[in-house]
C-alpha cells in the first residue's frame, strides 16, 4: 500500500514538474530542417573559419601578384567575398580597386570598382552617396560585360530606396524605377543562366505571378546544382512566392532552406534567418526567435550592413522584451516548481520514515511467524515419527493378531484330530486287551512309529502354516547371510531344522529351552545351531536374531 502511495506521488510530482502529460507530436519537413538549421548554428565558427581561410588566401594571392590586371581581378573577387561578410572591408577594396584602375588608366576597370562601391554604399544605408556615385557613371561609355552589372546597382538602389521611402508617391516612383532596371536586367543575361531565371521569377512576384515564378524557380534548381549563395538566393525568392499564395508552411520551409545556406556560405548579410525569427515569434516560438534574431542582429552589426540593422531595430526590442518576461515567467515557475518539490521531498521523507518504521514491524512480525512455523515444524516433524512408531506397532498388533487367530485356529483343528487319534488309539487298545493280545498290545505300547509319525506331521503342518504367513521368509532370511552362506530346504514349502529354530525365533520364542523341547532336541544342540548360523551374518552377528525378529509378512494369510 505505502509502494502505490509513492508511486503515485512520483507520477503527480513528474505531472507538475513537466506541466503537461504525454502528448504526440507529428514530425513535418519544416521540423526536419529546423533541426538541420540548429545543427549549421551550432558549426558557425566552423564555417567562419572556412570563410577566414578563403579571404586569407586571396589576400595573399593578391599580395603575391606583380601583374596589376591580375591583382584588380583578385581584388574584385575578395571585393565580392567581402560584401555580403563585411562591409568596411568591401568598400577598402572597391577604393583600392579605383587607385589602381587610375594607375592603370583603364576607365573601364574604374567604372567596375565605382559600382562595387556603389553597391557597398547601398547595402550600408547610404543611397544618396551611391546614387551620386553610380549617376556619375555613363552607361555607354560602360563595355558590355559591365552593363548587367550597372542594372543590378541601380535597380538593387532604387528597390532600397522605394523599401526605406516615407512617401507614397516617391515610393511608387521608385518602384517603376525599379521595375524598368529589372527589364533591363533580363535584355543583358542569358535567358539560360542563373541570374535571368532569379530576376524573372523576381519580376513575376512583383508583378503578382507567384506562380509562375515557383515553376522558373524549381525548374532551374531541378536541373541545376547550385551553390549555397545561389541556393540562398533561390529559396528566399521562393518563400516569398508561397508567401503570396498563402502556402505558409512551405514557405518556412524556404526560409529555413535560405537561412541553412546564408550560413553555410557564411555571409552576414541576409535576410532569411530574420523573417524566419519573426514569423516563428507570430507563432509563438519565442525562444527560438529570440535566438535567431539575436544572431542576425549580431551579424548584421558585425558586416556593418546598417539598413539591416535600422529594419531589425523595428522588431528586435519587441521580441527581446518579451523574452525576457518569457524568462521571468520561468523564473516564476521555476520557483513554484522547486518550492512543490521541496513539500513533495518533505512528504516523500514522511513516507519513507514511516514505511520503514512499518518495515520493521512486518520483518519483526516475520521473525515471530518464521519461528512459530519452526516449532510447527518441529512438532509435525515429533508427531510424524509418533505417527510412524503408531504405524509400525499397528501393524506389529495387526500381525501378531492374525498370528495368534491363525495359529488359534490351527491349534484347535490340530487338538481335535488329536483327539480323535487317541480316542482311535483307545478302542485299538480296547480291543487287542479284550481279545487277551498281550502281545500285540505289547508291540504296539513299545512301538514309537506313531510319534514319529504325527511329529513328521506335526512339522509339516507348522512349516505350511509359518510360511502361508511369511512367504518370503526363507528370501529374507538368507539376505541377512553372506553370500554362498544361504540356508535352503530339502523341498520348496518346508523348512529345515536352522530354518524352523529361526521361524521360532521370528515368531518371538527366543528362548532355547523352549526351542529345544518343541523341536525335540537338546539344548546344546540348538544352542550350536544357533550359533552357527549367527556366524554366518551379513552384518554385525550379535544383531541377526534381532533382524529376523523385525522381518516383516509380504502378504495376508491367504
Amino acid at each position: 500500500m505505502e509502494n502505490k502511495l509513492i508511486i503515485s506521488i512520483i507520477i503527480f510530482l513528474a505531472i507538475t514538474i513537466t506541466g503537461c502529460g504525454p502528448s504526440d507530436r507529428n514530425e513535418s519537413p519544416a521540423d526536419d530542417l529546423m533541426a538541420q538549421l540548429e545543427d549549421v548554428i551550432s558549426r558557425r565558427d566552423e564555417f567562419q573559419r572556412i570563410k577566414e581561410t578563403k579571404l586569407d588566401s586571396l589576400r595573399n594571392a593578391a599580395a603575391a601578384t606583380n601583374d596589376q590586371q591580375q591583382h584588380f581581378q583578385i581584388l574584385n573577387e575578395l571585393f565580392n567575398e567581402y560584401l555580403p561578410y563585411l562591409a568596411d572591408s568591401a568598400v577598402n577594396i572597391s577604393l583600392r580597386q579605383e587607385d589602381l584602375a587610375e594607375c592603370l588608366g583603364d576607365s573601364d576597370r574604374l567604372a567596375n570598382a565605382r559600382l562595387n562601391r556603389a553597391n557597398i554604399l547601398s547595402a550600408t544605408g547610404m543611397y544618396s552617396e551611391a546614387l551620386d556615385l553610380v549617376n556619375g557613371i555613363r552607361l555607354e561609355l560602360l563595355p558590355d560585360y559591365l552593363h548587367a552589372y550597372y542594372f543590378h546597382t541601380k535597380r538593387t538602389l532604387y528597390d532600397n530606396l522605394a523599401n526605406y521611402s516615407t512617401s507614397n508617391a516617391r515610393r511608387l516612383h521608385y518602384y517603376k524605377l525599379t521595375d524598368g532596371y529589372r527589364d533591363s536586367l533580363l535584355s543583358v543575361n542569358d535567358p539560360e543562366s542563373f541570374a535571368f531565371a532569379l530576376i524573372k521569377a523576381d519580376k513575376y512576384n512583383s508583378s503578382g505571378n507567384p506562380a509562375e515564378a515557383i515553376d522558373i524557380l524549381e525548374n532551374y534548381m531541378a536541373d541545376h546544382n547550385l551553390g549555397e549563395r545561389d541556393h540562398a538566393l533561390c529559396a528566399w525568392t521562393l518563400s516569398e512566392s508561397y508567401r503570396q499564395l498563402g502556402d505558409s508552411n512551405t514557405q518556412r520551409q524556404h526560409m529555413i532552406e535560405a537561412a541553412i545556406s546564408d550560413l553555410k556560405s557564411s555571409v552576414r548579410e541576409y535576410v532569411a534567418l530574420w523573417q524566419l525569427a519573426k514569423d516563428l515569434y507570430r507563432h509563438g516560438d519565442i525562444d527560438r526567435a529570440y535566438h535567431f534574431m539575436a544572431i542576425a542582429v549580431d551579424d548584421a552589426s558585425k558586416s556593418s550592413a546598417r539598413h539591416r540593422i535600422i529594419e531589425f531595430n523595428d522588431t528586435y526590442p519587441l521580441i527581446n522584451s518579451i523574452y525576457v518576461e518569457t524568462v521571468k515567467k520561468h523564473q516564476r515557475e521555476l520557483i513554484r516548481t522547486i518550492v512543490i518539490i521541496t513539500v513533495l521531498a518533505v512528504l516523500l521523507l514522511a513516507l519513507l520514515l514511516f514505511s520503514r518504521k512499518q518495515m520493521k514491524r512486518i520483518a519483526k512480525a516475520r521473525r515471530m511467524v518464521e519461528a512459530a512455523n519452526s516449532r510447527l515444524n518441529e512438532l509435525n516433524e515429533k508427531l510424524s515419527a509418533s505417527n510412524s512408531r503408531l504405524e509400525d506397532a499397528y501393524n506389529a498388533i495387526s500381525d501378531i493378531s492374525e498370528l495368534k487367530e491363525a495359529y488359534i485356529g490351527r491349534y484347535m483343528d490340530q487338538c481335535l484330530n488329536y483327539i480323535e487319534k487317541l480316542d482311535s488309539y483307545r478302542k485299538s487298545i480296547s480291543k487287542l486287551v479284550n481279545s487277551g493280545k498281550s502281545d500285540d498290545l505289547k508291540k504296539l505300547v513299545k512301538s514309537s512309529a506313531m510319534i514319529d509319525q504325527e511329529l513328521k506331521a506335526f512339522y509339516d503342518q507348522f512349516d505350511h502354516t509359518f510360511l502361508s504367513l511369511f512367504p518370503t521368509f526363507i528370501d529374507d532370511f538368507n539376505a541377512l547371510l553372506q553370500p554362498g552362506e544361504e540356508i535352503l530346504p530339502k523341498q520348496p514349502g518346508t523348512l529345515n531344522t536352522e530354518l524352523r529354530i529361526y521361524a521360532l525365533i521370528r515368531l518371538g520364542i527366543t528362548d532355547s529351552d523352549k526351542i529345544a523341547a518343541f523341536l525335540r532336541y537338546s539344548i546344546s544342540t540348538i544352542y550350536n545351531y544357533r550359533t552357527k548360523v549367527r556366524n554366518k551374518a551379513r552384518g554385525d552377528r550379535n544383531q541377526l536374531e534381532a533382524m529376523v525378529m523385525n522381518l516383516s509378512r509380504r502378504q495376508k494369510m491367504q
